[in-house]
């Protein structure tokens, strides 16, 4: 019984890992294609709290955008430190076709993330045609705005997303975030995004979510989501919900992101985020947790113990994760042979999930980026979501 349920992990993860680099070859490509075409007005919106560091890097690699009509809007988020001056410093730069206009907020109102708040406060003063969300700590190719709005305008798209290169620059964010990515196979397939039939197929991205202000509208903007942790996830799930045209692009290093500092900076950011994925319900975390990443990524080693006949499906099973490792880091710039720490990185994301459960349960509710959002505001919106 325990030999054939390794072989069928082992199969599946097989099955799963080819189809998935078969399918990825049908994602468009924006650095190997190109659309031409008149183009719309765009409003970038830049949400920041307490982004000393990084506001100006994005601030400027927007600045520095070709081919586009740009209207840039920075939103300082009750931030502690130099972030709002820092904004206003890069703000009397912009030049030719490019405004950066700089929002302050001071105060957050009751019912509200920091974060929707102030995308939906910057909405309010947006001029384009098509708004895009992204974060205060992205950076982008001068060509990265010119190619991604071509490509929306020539596929029809009400919705799009360019996948972001994630930047790796020490060992554990090298460790976690490339196992990050190979668990994805299970989770996202973004050839099936532009489907209309494949309902579950849809996508949301933080550093990249870019929308027609009229469909934008017609969902309710971020007033609909003002409780949401997930809101880029969320957002990709309701375009698609209300049969709006989606689109999901590769482009490698159009858009760059270091989403965490270390091995630890993952299971930090993880804190916010994993339990509002499962609902802030503990029965299903624990039995993702431990049914789902621990069944099929640290059982096939440990069932070895039990002898030879389990060598053969554990063998398939490393192949399987080899050719995902290796698929994986073409994007991301990691090597095949980061596949070695993937029994690390399993332990460690264990951790993290069952930590961003007890933290919220523990404290009645989530911290980020200084503010406390209460448990019961989050599942309240969580239920209404799924109603």
């Amino acid at each position: 019984m325990v030999l054939a349920l390794e072989w069928l992990i082992a199969a599946g993860w097989l099955w799963r890992v080819l189809v998935w680099r078969r399918m990825l070859q049908l994602v468009p490509d924006l650095v190997q294609t190109q659309y031409g075409g008149s183009l719309p007005g765009l409003s970038v919106i830049v949400p920041a709290r307490n982004e000393a560091r990084n506001i100006a890097a994005t601030l400027r690699s927007l600045l520095a955008a070709k081919g586009v009509a740009l209207q840039i809007i920075a939103v300082d988020d009750r931030s502690t430190d130099q972030t709002g001056d820092i904004m206003e410093l890069v703000a009397a730069e912009a030049t030719d076709n490019k405004r950066l206009q700089v929002l302050h907020i001071a105060e957050l109102p009751q019912g509200w993330l920091g974060k929707t708040h102030a995308m939906a406060r910057a909405a309010e003063q947006a001029t384009g045609e098509w708004l895009l969300f992204t974060d205060g700590d992205v950076l982008f190719h001068p060509d990265a705005l010119r190619r991604a709005l071509a490509y929306a305008v020539y596929s029809q798209a009400d919705h799009m997303v360019l996948l972001p290169t994630v930047l790796l620059q020490s060992t554990g964010e090298r460790m976690m975030v490339s196992f990050l990515q190979v668990i994805a196979v299970w989770a996202l397939r973004p050839w099936g995004v532009a489907d209309p039939l494949a309902r579950r197929d849809s996508i949301g991205v933080g550093a990249f979510n870019m929308i027609r202000r009229e469909v934008y509208d017609a969902l309710g903007g971020w007033q609909a989501l003002r409780m949401e942790v997930l809101e880029d996830v969320t957002l990709g799930r309701r375009v698609k919900a209300g049969g709006f045209a989606q689109r999901a692009a590769l482009g490698l290093d159009l858009v760059r992101v270091r989403w965490a500092e270390g091995a630890f900076g993952v299971v930090d950011n993880l804190a916010k985020n994993v339990f509002a994925l499962f609902r802030f319900r503990p029965e299903i975390l624990i039995g993702a947790a431990f049914g789902g990443l621990g069944l099929f990524t640290l059982f096939p080693l440990l069932a070895c113990v039990a002898g030879r006949a389990f060598y053969w499906p554990t063998g398939v099973f490393l192949v399987a994760l080899f050719l995902a490792y290796q698929r994986a880091g073409k994007y991301h710039h990691f090597s095949a042979l980061q596949m070695v720490t993937f029994p690390f990185a399993s332990v460690l994301l264990l951790y993290a999930m069952l930590r961003s459960m007890v933290l919220a349960l523990w404290r009645g509710g989530i911290t980020w980026r200084g503010t406390f959002y209460s448990l019961k505001e989050l599942r309240a919106q969580a239920a209404r979501r799924d109603g």
